[in-house]
């Protein structure tokens, strides 16, 4: 599924590592095959650390993203249902 999924926004991006959508969406798959690894390996810190390295990483290309094109950021984030946005 993840893979399925990877591929379609490849496509989409032609392939291009430099946007700033594709690094969020390999910094949410990283984060998530360590998410499931650390549900099953309580005591792995090293994998804890870089965990939160890479939810860092992503956190400040989502704040460039937000103040550089709001609309990308908003599609960027229902399509890799990362938060929930606030309606006013």
């Amino acid at each position: 599924m993840i893979k399925n999924a990877f591929i379609s926004f490849q496509d989409q991006k032609e392939a291009s590592r430099g946007f700033v959508e594709f690094q969020v969406f390999s910094f949410t798959n990283k984060i998530r095959r360590l998410t499931s690894h650390l549900e099953l390996h309580r005591k792995d810190f090293l994998s804890q650390r870089g965990l939160r390295k890479i939810l860092g990483k992503r956190q400040r290309l989502l704040i460039y993203l937000s103040k550089k094109n709001r609309v990308r950021y908003k599609e960027l984030i229902n399509q890799l249902n990362i938060r929930e946005l606030k309606t006013r």
